[in-house]
């Protein structure tokens, strides 16, 4: 065998590889349909590998595409009015993780809205994944595969949450906006509105004044830690597509699948 031949035999090796590692993988499309920029963050669970460095900034309009080990769980969520110029700590008006543009592994600073998925090694069964304000909202978000399948979508909220945000779950800037809305639990603390202890399972735990809030505005959501019927959803695809402020804040986009 010459020099020429053992080099392309080299290369179709290392291309087979590449294809054989790609084939391991679940794709995330995160697109930033609001009309500021935002710093999406990860954080990968325990034993997880880092995706994305844990955090990048995408400005409006753009997307960003991310690879993820096919058994990957973790939370994805948006991180707003952020200023990394001069190290300050938060560094985020929402979402900050210890003032850091690459989270590595933190998690980020209630309240922001999450996106929560469990990947499954198997590829014969399906991925796991859910919307959760039991932290609280800042910001909407639609996940599809990118193949949409209507029982696979989680849409994003009838209302801007922040605009009926109770004054005392509200988050403000320095500006006097409300920039985030806390949930009962992270805002009051009580067992009641937390899950916990005497009120650990889903027939001491009820939906709540505040967590009725959050569920009529973005109905696809968990608005609290024993919400029913369960908003989880389960579908296999290997490319999912996240978007943060989707088209009138939550009516699906019917142009989402070509990006």
């Amino acid at each position: 065998m010459n020099l020429s031949t053992a080099f392309y035999f080299f290369q179709l090796w290392l291309f087979m590889l590449s294809r054989q590692a790609l084939a391991h993988t679940v794709t995330f499309y995160v697109h930033n349909k609001c009309p500021f920029p935002i710093w999406p963050a990860t954080a990968s669970n325990t034993g997880q590998p880092v995706i994305a460095d844990g955090g990048f900034y995408l400005a409006s309009g753009d997307t960003r595409i991310i690879e993820a080990p096919w058994s990957w769980s973790g939370r994805i969520w948006g991180r707003t009015g952020c200023n990394f110029a001069y190290n300050w700590k938060p560094a985020c008006e929402t979402g900050d993780c210890d003032g850091r543009l690459q989270c590595n592994g933190l998690i980020g600073t209630p309240p922001a809205t999450l996106v929560e998925i469990t990947l499954q090694a198997d590829k014969g069964k399906p991925n796991f994944y859910d919307v959760s304000l039991v932290d609280g909202y800042n910001l909407p978000v639609m996940v599809t595969p990118r193949q949409i399948s209507p029982k696979c979508i989680i849409s994003g909220c009838k209302k801007n949450l922040k605009s009926c945000c109770p004054q005392e779950l509200q988050v403000v800037n320095k500006n006097g906006q409300v920039v985030a809305c806390k949930s009962a639990c992270l805002a009051f603390n009580l067992d009641s509105f937390c899950c916990r202890n005497d009120y650990g399972t889903p027939e001491k735990c009820k939906p709540n004044l505040y967590s009725k809030i959050f569920k009529d505005a973005c109905p696809s959501y968990y608005s609290y830690a024993f919400d029913m019927p369960s908003p989880l959803i389960s579908c296999a695809s290997k490319e999912l597509v996240i978007t943060f402020c989707p088209s009138g804040w939550g009516k699906m986009d019917a142009n989402i699948s070509s990006i």
